[in-house]
């Protein structure tokens, strides 16, 4: 397993990289525009961990603006933890077989969400390319919010 990222919604995505960078000193590795979800993602890297980012999207903090204005309360503002896992299947399994909700299986054989027992959104990624579908998770439906 790897650690890869760490999300945070932000209000004013300016005055976020005003603190993030020209403060606190990370920088900017990329940058992500979908008009159609209507949200920009700015992922971060600590300027010691740039190499590691450029080579492994890895570690970084991940910036999420949402165009259209939304109050963020609960904690809402913070996302996700993410690791990158060698087979998204076999872990799965074993979350579910050890008591845990898959809230978002990997149908797709790339992504999964679970969650820890405090409500923290957790995020799977398989390694490498996506695997094949497969039962039971290609026709599981999602489960709660993640």
């Amino acid at each position: 397993m790897q650690y890869l990222h760490t999300m945070v919604r932000v209000n004013d995505l300016d005055a976020s990289l005003h603190f993030y960078c020209d403060l606190l000193g990370l920088k900017e590795v990329r940058r992500k525009e979908n008009e159609k979800g209507r949200f920009t993602l700015v992922f971060l890297a600590a300027p010691e961990d740039e190499p590691r980012s450029e080579r492994l999207t890895a570690p970084e903090l991940e910036l999420t603006y949402n165009w259209d204005p939304e109050e963020y309360t609960g904690g809402r503002n913070f996302g996700h933890l993410a690791y990158r896992v060698d087979d998204i299947y076999a872990l799965c399994q074993h979350l579910q077989d050890n008591g845990v909700t898959i809230n978002r299986p990997p149908r797709d054989g790339h992504m999964a969400f679970v969650k820890s027992p405090d409500g923290i959104s957790v995020e799977l990624l398989q390694k490498g390319d996506a695997l094949a579908p497969q039962e039971p998770w290609a026709s599981m439906e999602n489960t709660g919010s993640w």
